[in-house]
């Protein structure tokens, strides 16, 4: 493996996670979003997080102060002409996407591996936007990404065995233990737990329990750290939403039809944390 210069397209919550632990393992990292005001506000969640680390002893200033250095912002995708890798980790809209792809398979170099962060769509479909689709991975962080040790690594149907035996090792130099999964919608992670949440919803729904109740249940009952409406708040009802359509178009299953509550949340803008107002109040 001979990456040096590190891509992350997206500057939000999981994007800037995935910058800091590359920057943390000494790669070179090039953070893009459509706005400076984006990438900015990503850069600060960083330091905010590293600024912590210092406080509670966990990490020495200036290592703080190197990763920060290694992180360099970027609002136009020509600066990736030189990454030999770049992750994907814009908001989960296939049209949105596969124009990143396009544009990305255009201004990168010919070796570099192209690795989307999707929490549900085939990588076959986003690797067909290229020209390079043996190069192009699912590479699935969890969240929040620098505590979180899970990464889901997707093959494409077209998915070169050594652009999985680079992404792997990747991983593991971020810090991570990487699980293999094949390409179909919503892959391990994400088939089995947002039908999870979905039927949460749903038991809200139809009045089985209050919120608390629901969660409550599921935390001390099944020893869930969160309760999955509580969880459902912190990944952004959108995406949720988003990635059970993904799910009931690439199946035709009725187990995986969105709950109508779910889908009116989203439509009100109640979208979670970020938005201050999901399942819950914040």
């Amino acid at each position: 493996m001979n990456i040096k210069t590190f891509g992350v397209v997206g500057a939000g919550q999981m994007g800037a996670g995935i910058a800091q632990v590359a920057a943390a393992s000494g790669l070179n990292v090039i953070l893009n979003d459509i706005d400076s005001a984006l990438v900015e506000r990503g850069l600060g969640g960083i330091a905010k997080f590293l600024e912590r680390s210092v406080a509670k002893g966990k990490l020495a200033p200036a290592d703080k102060d190197a990763i920060v250095d290694r992180i360099q912002a970027s609002t136009d995708l020509a600066d990736f002409a030189q990454a030999d890798y770049v992750v994907e980790a814009a908001t989960e809209n296939e049209a949105i996407k596969f124009e990143i792809f396009k544009k990305l398979d255009a201004v990168c170099p010919a070796h570099a591996i192209l690795g989307t962060n999707t929490s549900s769509i085939p990588i076959g479909r986003i690797a067909a936007q290229t020209r390079r689709p043996e190069k192009v991975i699912g590479m699935h962080f969890m969240n929040p990404v620098p505590l979180m040790k899970l990464v889901e690594i997707i093959r494409g149907i077209a998915t070169a065995e050594k652009t999985f035996n680079i992404t792997r090792e990747l991983a593991e130099m971020f810090g991570k233990t990487p699980a293999e999964a094949n390409d179909f919608p919503g892959f391990i992670s994400n088939r089995i737990l947002m039908p999870m949440i979905n039927e949460a919803v749903f038991c809200l729904y139809h009045g089985v329990g209050n919120r608390e109740a629901i969660d409550t249940v599921m935390k001390l009952g099944m020893n869930h750290p969160m309760g999955p409406l509580a969880l459902a708040d912190l990944i952004g009802l959108d995406t949720c939403l988003a990635i059970m359509e993904t799910l009931y178009e690439g199946f035709k299953d009725s187990k995986y039809r969105p709950c109508p509550l779910l889908r009116k949340y989203v439509e009100a803008g109640w979208l979670g944390k970020k938005t201050g107002r999901g399942f819950y109040e914040y």
